[in-house]
């Protein structure tokens, strides 16, 4: 994946809270398996590294069925004034729309 691609889709990730940042480590969290993938291929496109893929929690989908929450995280070096960082400076925060403080 050609690394403007790969930006557009974590600014994407960025504005829909799957995707935090806390200092140069990039928190992503998601019900689908295969979009952690694609979020590795992104990081590796950018110079960083997948660390760790976790399930963390079942949710609820419905009355009766349940799904696993994936959290992966990543290492990438991005400076403060990089374009990715300051992305999500704008749009970003500091919590996922899976996370129960919402």
């Amino acid at each position: 994946m050609l690394p403007p691609v790969a930006r557009k889709k974590m600014q994407a990730w960025i504005r829909s809270r799957h995707l935090i940042c806390s200092g140069n480590f990039f928190i992503f969290e998601t019900l689908e398996y295969s979009a952690v993938e694609r979020f590795e291929e992104c990081v590796a496109s950018l110079g960083g590294t997948l660390i760790s893929v976790e399930p963390i929690k079942k949710v609820w989908i419905g009355n009766h069925r349940q799904v696993l929450l994936y959290q992966a995280k990543a290492s990438l070096h991005t400076p403060p004034h990089s374009d990715l960082k300051q992305y999500w400076i704008k749009y970003g925060g500091f919590y996922t729309k899976f996370d129960e403080r919402v």
